[in-house]
């Protein structure tokens, strides 16, 4: 444990008083957010590039079919595309890897920091970007992709974990959102880029768009050697002296300033409360940790595990990423869409403009709110992209007024999730887990995100293809969707609690002494601090820990 004193001032209960929040923590929690172009970026180049010309007959052998309108002419270019095996494996190997990736980044995070395992997933990614730029094939195309994945999915997990444990509480929701801001940045991106080398006749066509992304890793590894490390890090660690002066450099508080030293307190006692609660911190034991308690229990790690693992497959099966995945080969089989390209351009800049809503939205509303009516809005316009698709919309009418409604409540579709499930399902799942098995428990809840994502990525080419034996489901697809979304609306109203305005050891109590439904009632009435007698008291804060360890409140 570091020496030094550290003194713990005054009486400042946290409940109520806080540091004000400063232009230094929006700025470090936005630059962290920057790891999110990665996710994105690589959901939106994938869909372009399995759609040009050069790739499709570098991948197959067959050349470009001939303009035309004839009947031959046609035939030849329905059979000019990848098959739906190659689509499947091309676009799913990514999410494979960054299921392990999460998997294995929550243990490395609490070994050797959030900041570092965020730079090590950066290395990770660049070894499996420059495995996809040299690849000409699949053979050297598929371990790149998963390579990269591991890459994505120690960033993926790692830059929720830091955001959510450094955002000042009153705007934790509008920080954490910024990330899914940053994905949306990254397709939109991907899509401008594909689209500008779309027609190239050499490697270049998907090199380029491949290779921008290591800008990407270069600019958010530099940058984090000059941040802070979480300050729950170091608690964590019981290196006090350097949590307290990383929380006065996220909170741009004076060292000695009462909000730092009320808040640290806060930390510190919530940690020797769960480590009372949970003592078992082997390695094995730390995993077991995250399934223990009654699924009747509020406070129970396994009702908080299976509530991160289900909000993020609920937010998989919206079905958002079929348009981004498969959206070009979906929009072409309309039948009327010249150039399917500009639609995925389109939905990418509606999902980017409309995130941004969430700032506000987030921590106005609160994440029980939006998520209920993201998932009603869904429903419907879902459900409308079906209904005209199987009527006016039929593939063989060639309609242009209905697939351009069709088009329309798609692209409502993807509005309504831009600031509902895709920003608030990233904020829950860094608020609802305790210290000790946090960074495990966001591991685990987002790879259950890559996981569904992998599912997606593997199956949605064999409904939509039109091949023997295929499903051949066309717009038929978004009733699927739109039945899923009925099930994330079931599951927003029974399980998910409302945790806006908390501070993270706050919403651990909560989590105690209410049900999801009556959640947004509960008020802070104690800190963790004051129970066990630290919130009084001067000196310094090996003072405190050592009391706190003598102390228990179960």
């Amino acid at each position: 444990m570091a020496g030094g004193a550290i003194p713990v001032h005054g009486t400042t209960d946290i409940n109520r008083v806080e540091a004000p929040v400063t232009m230094k923590a929006y700025l470090i929690c936005a630059f962290a957010a920057f790891g999110g172009i990665f996710f994105g970026y690589d959901t939106g180049w994938m869909s372009g590039v399995l759609a040009m010309p050069y790739v499709i007959t570098q991948y197959t052998g067959i050349e470009s079919p001939p303009t035309g309108t004839s009947a031959e002419a046609v035939k030849l270019q329905d059979a000019f595309h990848l098959t739906a095996r190659d689509q499947s494996l091309t676009t799913s190997i990514l999410s494979a890897g960054t299921f392990f990736g999460a998997i294995i980044a929550g243990d490395v995070a609490d070994f050797i920091g959030r900041r570092l395992t965020i730079i090590m997933g950066c290395v990770i990614f660049t070894v499996g970007c420059i495995l996809e730029i040299a690849s000409t094939g699949l053979g050297l195309m598929v371990p790149g992709r998963f390579i990269a994945g591991l890459g994505v999915g120690f960033i993926s997990a790692i830059v929720i974990l830091y955001m959510s444990e450094i955002a000042p509480r009153k705007v934790r929701g509008a920080l954490v959102s910024g990330y899914q801001f940053c994905i949306t940045i990254g397709i939109l991106i991907a899509n401008i880029a594909v689209n500008g080398t779309k027609h190239r006749k050499d490697t270049g066509s998907y090199r380029i768009p491949i290779g921008l992304q290591f800008a990407w890793a270069l600019v958010l590894a530099i940058g984090l050697f000059f941040l802070p490390e979480s300050p729950r890090y170091f608690v964590k660690k019981g290196r006090l002296d350097d949590a307290a002066k990383a929380l006065s450099s996220v909170r741009g508080q004076p060292l000695e300033s009462e909000f730092i030293q009320a808040e640290l307190a806060e930390i510190i006692a919530n940690h020797e409360y769960e480590m009372s609660v949970i003592p078992n911190t082997s390695y094995l034991g730390g995993w077991a940790n995250c399934f223990t308690g009654s699924l009747k229990n509020g406070s129970s790690n396994i009702r908080r595990t299976l509530l991160g693992i289900l909000m993020q497959m609920m937010q998989q099966l919206t079905g958002i990423n079929f348009i981004f995945y498969f959206g070009n080969i979906f929009l072409t089989s309309l039948g009327t869409i010249h150039n399917p390209f500009l639609i995925s351009i389109l939905s990418a800049l509606i999902n980017t403009v409309c995130t941004p809503l969430s700032f506000y939205a987030v921590d106005k509303w609160g994440r029980r709110t939006l998520l209920i009516w993201g998932s009603v809005g869904m429903i419907v316009s879902q459900f409308l992209v079906g209904i005209v698709g199987v009527t006016a919309g039929k593939l063989s009418a060639h309609n242009n007024p209905a697939v351009s409604s069709m088009i329309a409540f798609i692209m409502i579709n993807v509005a309504i999730f831009s600031f509902t499930w895709g920003p608030v399902a990233w904020v829950v799942v860094g608020e609802i887990f305790p210290l000790p098995i946090r960074s495990r428990g966001v591991g685990l809840s987002t790879a259950s995100n890559w996981m569904w994502n992998c599912i997606i990525g593997v199956i949605t080419p064999y409904l939509v293809g039109t091949a023997k034996g295929d499903a051949n489901l066309g717009a038929k697809i978004y009733f699927m969707w739109g039945s899923l979304c009925m099930v994330s609306l079931a599951f927003s109203f029974l399980l998910v609690p409302e945790t806006k305005g908390l501070s993270l050891e706050q919403v651990d109590r909560m989590l105690e002494e209410t049900s999801p439904r009556t959640s947004a009632k509960w008020v802070p009435h104690s800190t963790f601090a004051a129970e066990m007698g630290l919130a009084d008291k001067s000196g310094d804060v090996e003072v405190v820990q050592a009391e706190a360890n003598e102390k228990s409140i179960v």
